[in-house]
């Protein structure tokens, strides 16, 4: 009799095993599209069989076991932060890019054509009104062309720096999210796999804002750290980001230039210069390398606004070293165009026509000696095509300045979009063998499903045969006495 009992008690013990397991399929299939669900699994234990000892053996569930690997874990992060990158690179210097016009359709190239051509058919006409009011123009064009390329590059960096605070404050959200799911943790829910989900969930999230690193620690928690070294999660402690905009010191070439952008840890260290990689490293590369490049700061003038300068003095040289009338006496030339110029950095932005300038004060003779009637005019037009190194900038007339300034951000639009390319394949790659190792399979659950199903009604049957073979020994007893 007691081995009935006995054999009851083990089927039911195995029922109570296979329908953890049947839960915790049921579980996995409910989450297989839950960002960062780890499939878990529960490790059957065979109890102790020794019928002479009263151990009547059997099976019992162990504990849930997550598949998560840390390592595959840390590869899709690692990735994810090159695509971030590459992603923001690419938007970024879309908009830059599209500032320049090498077609010759619009835009400052197309000013510049504009003006050459109108500086060559005053050469043919140099007393003529229409010609000389042409050629005011066409230099206003040119002066618009500048401000308004400046206008959109300074709106570029307006948008960089509203998008680096606005990232930061989401790395900061994060950071205190992760901090409150370690509380969760430490007060008992370290085995929750949904509460495992949302944690890798958001550090996979946070990884595409900069390069981090996520251990965790014997407890339980993660300690998340920035670039290696700062630290954004600590236990249930959040340590906040900052940015700010740094001016150009007082001491610098152009105190009054662009300021630069700066990312601060939460004790005030400056930690701009770690910051290399993700969303995070791509804004500050293009606000502190890129935009400089062409807007000027602290210790650079930038190559627009050095075009600008750079024409508007040798138009203005060439025009005020001519004559406006032989007189007697000779009536000098006057400027064409005027600037800031007390900020290096701020002369595409102000450059105009003079608005005191009349057409008949442009000067085409050139005094020579030999006199030139029409010299002047001759030489302005000559800069299109340039022939002494006067006419040059860098070694290259103005149109291919331009034409270079546009090149450069477009080769690195180029290179930007074959990485983000290159990242994509690269994050659905490392995707790809996280969700080997640990994603959910519904084919494997389906076959786990169906076993352990199996197995239940097995032991469920094996209880319905014990309970009539106890019922009928307890009548056969009962009969007997």
């Amino acid at each position: 009799m007691s081995n009935l009992l006995s054999s009851i008690m083990t089927a039911a013990g195995a029922m109570d095993a296979y329908s953890q397991v049947l839960d915790v399929v049921q579980n996995n299939v409910s989450n297989a599209s839950t960002p960062g669900f780890a499939n878990q699994t529960v490790a059957l234990e065979a109890m102790q069989f020794d019928p002479s000892q009263g151990f009547s053996g059997g099976v019992v569930a162990g504990q849930v076991v997550s598949s998560r690997d840390e390592y595959a874990e840390q590869a899709v992060q690692q990735q994810t932060t090159l695509l971030g990158q590459a992603q923001q690179d690419v938007n970024s210097l879309t908009a830059i890019q599209s500032q320049f016009d090498v077609t010759g359709a619009s835009g400052i190239s197309a000013a510049f054509n504009n003006l050459f051509q109108a500086f060559s058919a005053w050469g043919q006409s140099p007393t003529s009104t229409v010609a000389q009011q042409n050629v005011i123009e066409q230099a206003t064009s040119v002066a618009s062309a500048f401000q308004q390329t400046a206008a959109g590059l300074s709106t570029a960096a307006q948008d960089t720096s509203q998008q680096l605070q606005q990232t930061v404050t989401g790395v900061n959200q994060m950071a205190t999210q992760l901090a409150g799911f370690n509380q969760q943790i430490i007060s008992g829910d370290q085995n929750d796999p949904g509460l495992d989900a949302q944690i890798h969930s958001t550090l996979e999230q946070l990884s595409n804002d900069g390069d981090i690193s996520a251990t965790k620690q014997n407890n339980g928690t993660y300690t998340v750290l920035l670039n290696g070294q700062t630290p954004l999660v600590i236990g249930n402690q959040s340590y906040a980001l900052s940015a700010q905009a740094v001016p150009p010191a007082a001491t610098a070439a152009n105190p009054n230039g662009p300021p630069h952008l700066a990312v601060l840890s939460s004790d005030g260290s400056d930690i701009t210069s770690q910051t290399t990689s993700g969303q995070l490293g791509s804004l500050l590369n293009l606000a502190n390398t890129v935009l400089p490049g062409y807007l000027g700061d602290g210790n650079q003038a930038g190559s627009l606004n050095t075009l600008a300068q750079s024409f508007a003095d040798n138009v203005n040289g060439l025009l005020t070293s001519g004559n406006q009338s032989d007189g007697p006496p000779p009536v000098p030339g006057v400027p064409l165009f005027t600037y800031d110029t007390t900020n290096s950095t701020n002369v595409a932005n102000t450059l105009q026509v003079s608005s005191t300038i009349t057409p008949d004060q442009l000067a085409a003779i050139s005094p020579g000696p030999p006199e030139v009637a029409n010299g002047v005019a001759l030489a302005l037009s000559q800069l299109s095509d340039p022939t002494t190194a006067s006419d040059e900038i860098g070694g290259l007339s103005y149109t291919q300045y331009y034409a270079n300034m546009a090149s450069n951000v477009g080769n690195l639009l180029n290179n930007a979009t074959n990485q983000l390319q290159t990242q994509q394949s690269a994050v659905a790659q490392a995707q790809s063998v996280r969700q080997q190792i640990s994603g959910v399979s519904l084919d494997d659950e389906a076959a786990i499903l169906i076993q352990f199903q199996n197995a239940y009604q097995a032991s469920s049957k094996l209880i319905s045969v014990l309970d009539q073979m106890t019922q009928d020994t307890i009548n056969m007893l009962s009969t007997t006495a």
